[in-house]
């Protein structure tokens, strides 16, 4: 791809979420999955012929962060909500695994699986302060703090091999960062880096181990190398672009409507773009629903 490629995305789905969120891309049933996170809905579908089609939506009763699949093929997904994790099985039956990591109006964010099946995930300070953290939920269910003194942990995916983590912390700094990944630990971390025009928000590692990034307010997804040259943009219609995944080599990433007083045509909507890279699946998580 050349240096500063500029793309336009598509409009892909033919209804608004609120906050749009967490795109993932299950190769179990080759569906896409993702969040409206204040409605506290999980929807799948299928892309066809550039139409998003056959859309389920479950209602979760809480705020919800993201859903990844689960390892077993029928299984359902994991999820990250209000206060913790939960299982979603396929039926809609919704069901706590963790329960008060965060208290009072702080929630559960951006989460994604290691290649080793643990489930990591993030939450946001409300107000903003550096309280939040990232939250490893093994295999075995056992939760760990990886990393304390966040404000909103947004953004968030790892290198192929596993040993490097890529976090967005929106706010105060709006950067992007690489953590080394020892097993369940984390440790060096270096600004890759800073994000101008907007506050980054969620974020894909491409098979080519670069990063890109969704702009809220700043209407474009970014490409990144990992040294933290820009190598694309792709600009959309809407100023609120929160995450992003990969569908094979078509970028997919959800907006929202949220916040703005007079939400321009499309926002709230899925949007898709061939990019001329590929990128992964969502990994699954390795535990078992209780």
């Amino acid at each position: 791809m050349p240096s500063r490629t500029r793309l336009i995305a598509d409009q892909l789905s033919s209804f608004s979420c609120r906050q749009g969120e967490s795109p993932r891309y299950d190769a179990r049933t080759s569906e896409l999955v993702w969040v409206d996170t204040v409605a506290g809905r999980v929807f799948r579908g299928q892309i066809r012929a550039g139409a998003l089609t056959d859309v389920t939506q479950y209602e979760i009763g809480a705020r919800v962060g993201v859903a990844v699949p689960m390892a077993e093929p029928s299984a359902g997904w994991a999820l990250a909500v209000s206060d913790g994790f939960a299982h979603l099985a396929r039926d809609g039956t919704v069901t706590p695994l963790v329960t008060g990591l965060v208290t009072g109006a702080d929630q559960m964010n951006d989460g994604v699986c290691h290649p080793d099946g643990s489930f990591w995930a993030g939450s946001q300070a409300i107000p903003r302060q550096p309280r939040a953290a990232l939250f490893r939920l093994g295999p075995d269910g056992v939760v760990t703090t990886a990393l304390d003194g966040l404000t909103v942990s947004n953004g968030i995916d790892f290198a192929a091999d596993g040993e490097a983590l890529y976090l967005v912390d929106t706010l105060p700094h709006r950067r992007l960062e690489r953590i080394e990944v020892h097993g369940a630990t984390l440790g060096d971390r270096q600004v890759v880096t800073e994000v101008s025009g907007g506050n980054p928000d969620g974020l894909v590692v491409d098979d080519d181990g670069c990063v890109w990034v969704a702009v809220w307010d700043g209407a474009e997804v970014r490409r990144y190398a990992p040294t933290g040259e820009l190598l694309a943009v792709v600009g959309l219609p809407v100023p609120r672009p929160t995450a992003v995944c990969f569908q094979g080599g078509t970028l997919i990433i959800t907006t929202a409507s949220i916040g703005l007083d007079e939400p321009p045509p499309g926002s709230g909507h899925l949007f898709a773009v061939d990019t001329g890279v590929t990128g992964p699946p969502s990994r699954p998580w390795a535990g078992i629903a209780r």
